[in-house]
């Protein structure tokens, strides 16, 4: 066997595999063996079929499999060997004068087509430098934020007609396009927070009902799309809730509204139950503390964001970007050339920045450990409940559900692109020079 490769330019090059009949013949005999023990057909004992009889029946397609499989090999060890930083993965160049007898005698010629990642040297300097922003919190923010902490350990009222604010429980049923109740359709109960819901044209509709009036509305729309709340409520898949378009009729059951609790001693304990609160004023600290840290977050997405864009526009990369245009073609069958030229930019640029990680985490020996994976798993998985309550979980029982949550690939893959993406801002922060600079978060939303 024999390959070569062909440079185009720095970003573009052709790999040529040449199979002789010397290269193959052993494996696929050995294939056609192996088959020929496993093989149960009529007139034969299992394991008693003569190779000749698999060779005649099913040789070529054993052939085949045997190249594709060499092929596979072949340039996998080619690439690691020659040390290629590869975009994507090949595609074969397909040549219509090229014809095969596939007669265990032809000579196989391949050809594949490699985007190659472009070379780049990281420049970061104390020489460069951004803003960084130290988020206080306006009086606004802070009393809102109360008045959410009152209503979440206030009592429970029926009014007779909702308003905004209040929680609608309901039951929820599929319809059909046509308007009529899609049969076998999806049907829960829940209860609905109206201050969640999105659209305010729909939001307008919940307002004002009493029990047992009836109203249809676009779920998808009233949360905004939101799969996680929309999951929630009908009690179904994330997945399903992504993809679904039904609307559903509400059939209001009650109306449930929260009065705020008072600002005593009972509501301050159960907040801090430590007993270090027993004022309103000190009430208003631990509060006002608790948002600046949760603003602190946002301040270093903010940075994290700005980093990105300078980063990109400091470090000129070249992609091959007809080849990756015929690569996402070719591996998302579904997608058109309008979604293709659409999106393209956008993935240019995730691809660009990528880059730039895995270098910034190769020359600087950045390591990615299980435990922060997992740290940080548990963390998404707890802002997500406190959504709904703000006692945190057990620990022991967080941790169980981020390693259930884990052992998905998808949600793996993701957390571990955020560990490593944090692992490079954190590393950036210490070599650049950051511009701290206090403001109020209602001016810092402003910067957005």
């Amino acid at each position: 066997m024999n390959i070569t490769q062909e440079k185009i330019d720095n970003l573009n090059s052709i790999v040529k595999v040449s199979i002789k009949p010397e290269d193959y013949r052993e494996r696929v005999e050995k294939a056609i063996k192996t088959q020929a023990k496993k093989a149960n057909l009529p007139g034969f004992r299992k394991g008693m079929v003569p190779a000749s009889h698999i060779k005649r029946m099913y040789g070529k397609s054993i052939l085949v499999d045997e190249i594709n499989n060499m092929l596979n090999d072949s340039l996998t060890n080619y690439i690691n060997e020659s040390n290629l930083q590869v975009l994507g993965q090949p595609l074969p160049k397909v040549d219509e004068s090229k014809e095969f007898n596939w007669d265990y005698n032809d000579e196989f010629e391949f050809d594949y087509e490699l985007g190659l990642a472009p070379e780049f040297d990281l420049n970061f300097s104390a020489e460069d430098k951004l803003s960084y922003y130290q988020i206080k919190v306006d009086a606004e923010t802070l009393e809102s934020r109360i008045k959410n902490l009152r209503k979440s350990y206030g009592k429970m009222t029926n009014p007779e007609v909702s308003a905004e604010d209040d929680v609608l429980y309901a039951d929820l049923t599929q319809l059909s396009p046509d308007g009529s109740v899609f049969e076998d359709g999806i049907a829960n109960t829940a209860s609905i927070r109206l201050d969640l819901v999105k659209d305010e044209e729909i939001k307008k509709t919940l307002i004002g009902l009493k029990k047992d009036d009836v109203v249809d509305f676009d779920i998808q729309a009233a949360f905004g799309n939101d799969a996680f709340q929309v999951s929630r409520i009908l009690n179904i898949s994330e997945d399903d809730a992504k993809d679904l378009q039904s609307k559903f009729r509400l059939t209001v059951k009650n109306v449930n509204r929260l009065e705020e609790a008072d600002l005593d001693q009972e509501f301050f304990d159960k907040i801090y139950p430590g007993g270090e609160v027993t004022t309103e004023e000190q009430f208003r600290e631990k509060v006002t503390a608790e948002l600046e840290s949760m603003m602190a977050q946002n301040a270093d997405q903010k940075l994290q964001n700005d980093l990105i864009k300078y980063g990109l526009g400091k470090i000129e990369l070249q992609l091959p970007d007809e080849f990756l245009k015929r690569w996402l073609k070719a591996t998302n069958e579904k997608l058109s050339d309008e979604e293709l030229e659409k999106g393209y930019d956008d993935f240019a640029t995730n691809l660009k920045w990528t880059l730039i990680e895995n270098k910034i985490i190769k020359e600087n020996n950045l390591e990615i450990k299980y435990e922060d994976v997992l740290e940080t798993a548990k963390a998404r998985l707890d802002a997500q409940f406190r959504m709904y309550s703000p006692q945190a979980l057990p620990e022991d029982q967080l941790s169980q559900y981020a390693v259930q949550f884990l052992q998905n690939k998808e949600n793996a893959n993701r957390i571990f692109e955020e560990v490593k993406a944090q692992k490079v801002f954190e590393y950036l922060k210490t070599v650049i020079t950051l511009d701290t600079q206090e403001i109020e978060y209602n001016k810092f939303l402003e910067l957005n």
